[in-house]
This record gives structure tokens, sequence and C-alpha cells, in this order.
């Protein structure tokens, strides 16, 4: 495909992606009304989050496999579908069981849209093309992220049309990218007539990774850290896993080739982008609950005061986009973005009920700006060293990890924050004078709390979330470490790997060097 052709499909494919990364964030606002009106309970609450979260990060390795066998195109239209069918069913829920099972189908369609867009692209441009609409995935990954919880605030909040519609506009998205890339995006098709799906890999992984994500839900609400629950969850998860790699190491066709992650770039890159995750998901999820809670900012508020990040994130996602399309080079950028999440952590550590929104806001530019210079260069290091053949799955395993990161980093924090804001409370508590009840120590419902009950509660929650990110401060450590050991590489000229050139050892022997062939 010509430049020409390439920006029509790309239209459809970035509206594909939008509508499938505002899933996530769209009902977060809506939550309330919504388990109100359907009679749910509490533990129901955050099964409409979780079931799509559970299903879209265990599939996404399984549809990038299938990206490499079958015909890429119809895959995206079939996603497109499930997508659309499930988002319809959503809206239409009269329980809560039935929205809870239809968020985990719409997950399925999530995470093979996530993926399977980076797949295309990969199709149609070379690697070094690739960097400039990889930045443009950037910023629609953001724009989606800050944009969701304000839409489903303002859908909820409009009389005549409420919280279903949170679920039906996704639809005429949908549709017309359906349509879009029917008559846009032409693919060379080449069946495979020995393609051989990996079932039983395919089912080990998806059962190991829910398992050990089921067990990072429950942990710390459910039952305590050190229990049975715990033993048997975890110990089941890793099991089924280290089954699935001993499965993967023997089939012809396995879902995430283990040469591809045990590769030295791609394994780096993958460890890197851990640290991503936990910044493009902790740092929404936690800014956002410091603005509501300890500042008594409105949840639409909140939203808005978290746009300084993802203005870092579009800005420096577009930049780091072209300057790897025009110099092939990725290394120098992941660096620095490392260090500049890493900083910008940092200073996110030393907030309190205090600090002023301005010296947040400059914290939060920071940290968007090193996720934006890092998000898809990481992508790029591991696609730039794999075959053709191979770019589904390749593209699939660094999303997976990467969504498996941030889920689980978000447990993590959670966790962390909500043993240090309990202690927090108890010494507020102590210091006025005030004996709480038992309601007044679940710190739940903030409307139910008096005057000085509420101002202890608040100002706990505000001065513990730095610690939240002293702690995310540490895993991007990790991350900054893992960027330096990557091999410097040159962005390749060609769609696939020269003739006769080994997956992941050229470009990063020869860095100076791009890769002769034709498209």
């Amino acid at each position: 495909m010509d430049r020409r052709q390439v920006v029509r499909a790309l239209s459809g494919l970035l509206m594909v992606l939008f509508v499938a990364m505002i899933s996530t964030t769209i009902v977060a606002v809506a939550l309330p009304q919504i388990i109100g009106s359907l009679n749910g309970t509490q533990a129901q609450y955050t099964w409409v989050v979780t079931a799509l979260l559970l299903t879209s990060t265990a599939s996404t390795p399984v549809w990038g496999k299938l990206a490499d066998l079958f015909d890429k195109k119809l895959l995206i239209q079939i996603a497109l579908v499930i997508f659309t069918v499930s988002s319809l069913a959503c809206g239409f829920a009269q329980t809560t069981e039935q929205l809870i099972a239809f968020r985990a189908a719409q997950g399925l369609g999530m995470g093979a849209l996530q993926v399977l867009v980076q797949v295309v692209i990969g199709v149609m441009t070379t690697p070094r093309e690739r960097g400039r609409y990889h930045g443009y995935i950037g910023v629609m990954m953001a724009v989606a992220t800050v944009s969701g919880p304000l839409l489903g605030g303002l859908l909820t909040d409009v009389s005549w049309l409420g919280w279903r519609w949170c679920f039906f506009s996704a639809v005429p998205f949908t549709v017309v990218a359906l349509v879009l890339l029917s008559r846009t995006l032409h693919l060379v098709s080449e069946r495979r007539e020995d393609a051989r799906v990996d079932y039983a890999g395919a089912t080990l992984i998806a059962a190991g990774v829910s398992t050990l994500l089921l067990w990072v839900t429950f942990v710390g609400n459910t039952f305590p850290w050190l229990s049975w629950q715990t033993a048997a969850m975890t110990g089941g998860g890793v099991l089924t896993l280290v089954a699935a790699v001993w499965v993967e190491s023997r089939v012809r066709e396995p879902v995430i080739p283990l040469h591809i992650v045990t590769r030295r770039n791609s394994a780096l890159a993958i460890l890197a982008s851990l640290a991503v995750g936990v910044g493009m998901f902790g740092g929404v999820v936690f800014l956002g609950q410091y603005f509501q809670v300890g500042r008594g900012h409105s949840p639409t508020e909140a939203g808005l005061l978290t746009t300084p990040m993802m203005l870092g994130v579009m800005v420096f996602s577009t930049l780091a986009g072209h300057l790897a399309s025009r110099t092939g080079k990725v290394k120098a950028l992941v660096v620095t973005g490392s260090v500049i999440l890493t900083g910008g952590f940092l200073w996110l550590s030393t907030i309190d009920h205090a600090t002023s929104l301005l010296e947040i806001s400059a914290a939060m530019v920071l940290t968007g700006m090193g996720i934006g210079l890092s998000l898809q260069n990481l992508v790029l290091v591991v696609q730039n060293s794999v075959p053709l053949r191979e770019l589904g799955a390749a593209s699939g395993a660094i999303t997976f990890f990467r969504s498996l990161g941030g889920t689980i980093g978000v447990s993590v924090l959670g966790a962390v924050l909500a043993a240090h804001v309990n202690a927090e409370i108890a010494r507020g508590y102590a210091a006025a004078g005030v004996a709480p009840t038992g309601e007044q120590s679940s710190n739940l419902n903030l409307e139910a709390l008096p005057g000085t009950a509420l101002a202890v509660v608040r100002t706990a929650y505000a001065d513990v979330t730095g610690t939240i990110f002293l702690v995310a401060a540490a895993v991007a450590v990790v991350g900054v470490l893992a960027t330096l050991l990557l091999r410097p590489i040159t962005l390749r000229d060609t769609i696939d790997l020269p003739a006769g050139e080994k997956p992941g050892r050229p470009a990063e022997r020869t860095a100076g060097a791009v890769a002769p062939g034709a498209r």
C-alpha cells in the first residue's frame, strides 16, 4: 500500500483503536448508576470492569497468533462484529449478571482490536515508517484514556440518554469503521494450507493468566494475602503456565513463540513495557482517586485535572514517532523516556493534601512525556526483530505482557494504598479525638461522614497517594535498566527481514546499516 492508501486505512484503524480503548474507562463514572439501576451488589461493582480486562488480557496473544495464520483483514472484521454485538448486548442488559457476561464478550473483541490494529499497521508499513504511525496510536490511546470518564459522566447525566449509552455510543463508530476498513484496507493475503491453531497452548495460557488475574482481583478484599486461597490460586496459575510453556516449546505453531520472548531485545523491551503499563493504568486510576477522594473534586473535574499527563503522552508520542521514522534509532528515545518516567513518578511521590495543582500538573506532564517516548517505541523494538510471519505473535506478546503488568501493578499499588490509608486514618482520628463508628472506619461512603471525619479521610488519602508513586518509581527503575541493556538497533526499511538474515541479529549487530531489499 502506498502512503495515500495507508493514511486512508489508518483513519479506520485509529477509530477502531479509540473505541476499543475508551470501553475500559467510559463506565468508570457511571458505575454507581449502573449497579443501582440493575439492583446489583457491591461484590458485582468491580466485575463490570474486571470481566472486560480479564478476557481482553487473556485473549490478546491468541489473537496475535491467529493473525500470523489467517487473513488479517477478516480477523479484524470478525473482532469488530464481536465488539459491536457485545456492546449492544451490554446496553440492553437487564441484570448485573447479564452485563458482566456481555462485558466479558466485549473484552474478547477489545483484546483482538488492540493487537490486530498494530499487526495490520505492521503489514502495511516498514518498521522505519511505522514509528510515525505508532506515534498516532499513542495519541489515540491517551485521548481515549482521558476522555472516557468525561464522556461517561456526560452521557449518564443527560436525562434522555442515561448510562446505557455508555455502551450504545460505541456502535455507530464501529459500524463506520467496519465499512471504512472494508473499502480502504487492501492486504495481500497468503493462505497457509498447513496452518494449525495451538488450542492446547491457548487454553493453558488463558486459564493460567485468568487464574492469576482473578487472584489479583480478590486478594486483599475477599481473602487475605496470606491464605489458602492465595496458595491455591497462585500455585494453580503458575503450574498451568508452566504446562503452557512446556506445550509451547513442542508444538509447531505456538501461540507465544518462546524464541521471541526470550530473545535479548524482545525480553528487555517486554520488561521495560511493564513500567509503562503501570504508568498508563496506575497514573489515571490513582490520580483520579487522589483528586476525587483526597481533594474533593467531582469525577468530571478529576478527569479534567488528569489532562496534563495525557497531553504529555500525546505530544511526545507523536514527536517520538516522527523521530524514530526520521532517524531509524529508538534506543535513545526509550532510555530517555524511561528516565523521565522515573523522574515523574518520583515527583508525584512528594504530593500530599496541600500540594498545589500547578506542581501536580507539572509532575503529570513529566510522567506523560516518559510514557509517550517509550510506549510504542518498545513495540517497534520487538517488531523490528521478527520476520513478517511472526509479526502477529510478537505484537500480541508485548501487548499481552504490558496489559498484564498494568493490571497486576494497579492491584499491588491499590493494596499498598489500602494498607497505608487505614493506618493514616486511624492516626488522624486519634489526633482529632474522634472515636470512629464502624461505618466511618470503612471510609467508603464519604457523603455519610461528618465534617471532622471527612477531613481526616480526605487528608489520609491525599497524603498516602505519594507512597504508591514511590513504589511505581522503583518499578520504573527496572525499566530504565532494561532499556540501557538494549542493543542499539536501526529500524529496517523493508516489510520483511531480508533473505538470509536471522531474526533478532542483523539489526542489533549493524546499528548503522539499513537492510537492503524492496518492499
